[in-house]
């Protein structure tokens, strides 16, 4: 007990989350443990938690039943006396200029969540990678840094023309079919199994999907049409609107059955088929003459997905979005550590004039955009002129302490619904009232964005959408 400790502390602060899991899992291996330890971590003001990752955690082959992750409902004491280690499962995600946003997002946040070490490497000259939708982040390592590590996942997003970056990496190729050859988990999804893994010949002898747009390049006889694939070591999927299966799967392989079971409940995908998707009260035309400005504040906190995932859909739909940073620089550090830079700083836009404004969830970045006097001005008269205005998961709390949820029905995340008292609250995915649009969260998120986008441009705009994601889109 006590040498492990003597471990721990000898990490410098920037590890703490990723000391705390190990510690989890050397204490009480026994217990199912999800990510309460780096989600309920509060966020540096640098936020670099997940930068520089150690190149000494890694694991010499992929151990598909550890449990390394503590539940967030778990409140049981730590079983001092057990003296099993657990080694911290290292995952490797890479991107490039053009990569799917939200496929790199998803994956990271996920994976974080589980407990896993995710490095977010680049594939460029640089850090910062703008990706397929606009959206820019920042990725913790270049992959140049990568090539003398051992991970327990590769994981490749696809998007084009990213899947061609990491096509033409030559360091990437190198760890990957090191990983094949090992026999230690890899994955890719969207255009990423047809455009980088068939070219290594990292597909032979296995079954593979991929998006519907790609899937003729795969050899006929091995091409299957499913959301998921698992063929031995390696996991396909088909694009956007299947990774949260995706990254699910590849968390059940990393860390066993109970624990993609608890990031399914956390991610809201547990429920998913026992709500209706969407509700709607006091029906009102959102149409208007001009292509819809949406603006989207962030703070470091803000939850990843949620704001990624929306970006991503609406400006798939031409929607003119822009990514406000409440701090005092564009570069915003979310919920789990993914860094993204913004389009202008909210004073920047505090005289512009949105369609619809959207308030991203995460508990951290909640607080922060409920200090912001800016946003409070903008969501005032985004209300008294009778504009659009929206919250995420538990972004609704701002939501009711501006007065703005009085007489309305919403939906909100079930951790916070118990604070919105007093609001007629209702348990679809996504509901629309008037001009005002709430949403569950994660999981729900992108049928969110599509809801926005049938509100502007009618079902048959946000139906393309949907295909192109590989999400099965319902008018109601």
């Amino acid at each position: 007990m006590s040498s492990l400790m003597a471990s721990i502390s000898s990490l410098p602060p920037s590890n703490f989350p990723a000391a705390a899991t190990t510690a989890a899992a050397a204490l009480r291996p026994a217990l199912f443990v999800s990510a309460a330890i780096t989600h309920r971590w509060k966020l540096p003001p640098t936020c670099n938690f997940y930068s520089n990752p150690p190149k000494t955690l890694s694991s010499p082959s992929h151990i598909r039943t550890a449990t390394s992750v503590v539940s967030i409902t778990e409140t049981t004491p730590l079983n001092t006396e057990a003296e099993v280690s657990l080694p911290l499962k290292k995952v490797l995600i890479p991107i490039g200029y053009g990569t799917e946003e939200m496929e790199a997002v998803i994956m990271v946040n996920i994976l974080r969540k589980a407990g896993a070490h995710v490095v977010l490497a680049s594939v460029e000259p640089q850090l910062e990678v703008k990706l397929s939708g606009g959206t820019i982040l920042v990725a913790d390592v270049s992959i140049s840094e990568c090539s003398d590590q051992i991970f327990d996942l590769v994981a490749l997003p696809g998007g084009m023309p990213g899947s061609v970056r990491l096509r033409d990496c030559k360091t990437l190729e190198s760890i990957t079919r090191k990983q094949a050859e090992e026999k230690r988990l890899y994955g890719a999804i969207c255009a990423a199994p047809a455009v980088t893994l068939l070219p290594w010949g990292l597909l032979k002898r296995k079954k593979t999907t991929c998006h519907p747009a790609f899937i003729h390049k795969l050899p006929t006889f091995r091409a299957v049409k499913t959301n998921l694939q698992i063929s031995e070591e390696l996991t396909t999927s088909r694009g956007p609107g299947t990774c949260f299966q995706f990254s699910v799967s590849l968390v059940e392989q990393l860390f066993g059955e109970n624990a993609s079971m608890e990031i399914g409940k956390l991610l809201l995908m547990d429920t998913a088929d026992e709500v209706s998707r969407k509700e709607e009260f006091n029906e009102v035309d959102w149409t208007v003459d001009h292509t819809p400005r949406v603006l989207i504040p962030i703070a470091n906190g803000s939850e990843d997905i949620e704001v990624v995932t929306v970006v991503d859909i609406l400006r798939r739909a031409k929607l003119n979005v822009t990514v406000a940073s409440l701090e005092k620089t564009l570069t915003v550090c979310g919920s789990h550590g993914i860094k993204t830079v913004a389009d202008d700083l909210i004073k920047n836009v505090a005289e512009s004039i949105f369609d619809l404004i959207i308030l991203p969830g995460g508990l951290h970045g909640v607080d922060r955009l409920q200090k912001s006097k800016i946003l409070k001005k903008l969501l005032k008269e985004q209300v008294s002129n009778g504009r659009k205005y929206g919250g995420i998961c538990s972004s609704s709390l701002i939501l009711q302490k501006q007065g703005l949820l009085q007489d309305k029905k919403a939906t909100a995340h079930p951790s916070i619904v118990s604070k919105l008292e007093g609001n007629a609250i209702v348990g679809s995915q996504v509901v629309i009232d008037g001009g005002l649009i709430t949403c569950r969260g994660l999981s729900s998120t992108p049928e969110f964005a599509l809801a926005v986008i049938a509100k502007f441009f009618g079902h048959g705009r946000a139906k393309s959408v949907a295909s192109g994601l590989v999400y099965e889109y319902r008018a109601v």
